[in-house]
C-alpha cells in the first residue's frame, strides 16, 4: 500500500462527493460545539471540563458519522440523508466515546513523554473508528483489530497520517492568517467551524480508505511460490 495513492484516492472521492460530506461534517461539528457551549454556560467550570471531554469525544463522533457517509458513497452515489447517517451512527456512539477517550488519553501521554510512543500508538490505532463503525467491533476489540490491520504496513499508514496532518495544518495556517488580519471574535468562530467542516471529511476519507485497502490486503490470499524442478 502506497501512502500517496491512498491520499490521491481520498482527494478524488472528496471532489466527487463534497456536497454530501460537508453538510454532515458541518451539522455534527456545530451540534458538538453548541453542546459544549451550553454546558459551560449552565455549569460554569464543571461545564467547561465536561464540554472539553465532549469535544474530544466529538472528534470520534464526527469521524464515525463520516465513515458511515463514506461507506454509503462507495458505490458512486449517496443514498443516506443526514438524518439516516446519524441514525446509523447512534448505536455506536457509546463505543466510539469510550474507545476515543482511551485512545486520546494514551496518545497524548505518549506524545508528552517522548513523542515517538505517541506517534506509534496513533499509527497503530488509526483505524479504530472504521473498525467500530463498519465491523461493529467493541471497545477493546477495536484496538486489537486496528493493530492487526496496520501490522506490516505501519510506515505506509504513518505516511497517510503525516500527509493528512500536513494538509490540515496548511488549511489551518491560511485561515489563521485571515483571522489575524481581520481580528474579529465572531469571524474566528466561523473560520474554526469552516476549517473543521472542510478538512474533517478529507481526513476521514484518507483514514477510511486506508482501512479498506488494508482489509483487502488481509483478505487476498498469499500466492505460494511455484516450486522449481531440475531437468
Amino acid at each position: 500500500m502506497r501512502s500517496g495513492d491512498v491520499v490521491a484516492e481520498a482527494w478524488g472521492t472528496y471532489k466527487e462527493h463534497w456536497r454530501h460530506l460537508l453538510p454532515i461534517a458541518f451539522v455534527v461539528y456545530v451540534l458538538i460545539s453548541l453542546l459544549a457551549l451550553l454546558l459551560a454556560a449552565l455549569l460554569g467550570w464543571a461545564g467547561v471540563v465536561i464540554g472539553a471531554l465532549i469535544s474530544l469525544a466529538g472528534v470520534f463522533w464526527l469521524q464515525g458519522a463520516l465513515v458511515v457517509a463514506i461507506e454509503d458513497v462507495r458505490d458512486g452515489r449517496a443514498d443516506l440523508s443526514i438524518g439516516d447517517t446519524l441514525g446509523r451512527l447512534r448505536p455506536r456512539l457509546n463505543t466510539l466515546t469510550i474507545a476515543g477517550l482511551l485512545a486520546a488519553t494514551a496518545i497524548m501521554i505518549g506524545l508528552l513523554l517522548l513523542l515517538v510512543p505517541g506517534l506509534v500508538l496513533l499509527t497503530f490505532w488509526l483505524l479504530i473508528v472504521p473498525v467500530i463503525v463498519i465491523e461493529r467491533a467493541g471497545v477493546f476489540d477495536s484496538f486489537g483489530r486496528s493493530f492487526r490491520l496496520v501490522r506490516g504496513h505501519a510506515w505506509s499508514v504513518f505516511g497517510v497520517l503525516v500527509l493528512t496532518v500536513l494538509i490540515v495544518i496548511a488549511v489551518g495556517f491560511v485561515l489563521a492568517m485571515v483571522s489575524a488580519a481581520l481580528d474579529n471574535i465572531l469571524l474566528d468562530l466561523v473560520l474554526d467551524i469552516g476549517s473543521q467542516t472542510v478538512t474533517a471529511p478529507f481526513v476521514a476519507l484518507a483514514w477510511t480508505m486506508t482501512y479498506y485497502r488494508l482489509r483487502s490486503l488481509e483478505e487476498t490470499p498469499a500466492v505460494e511460490p511455484v516450486p522449481e524442478y531440475g531437468p
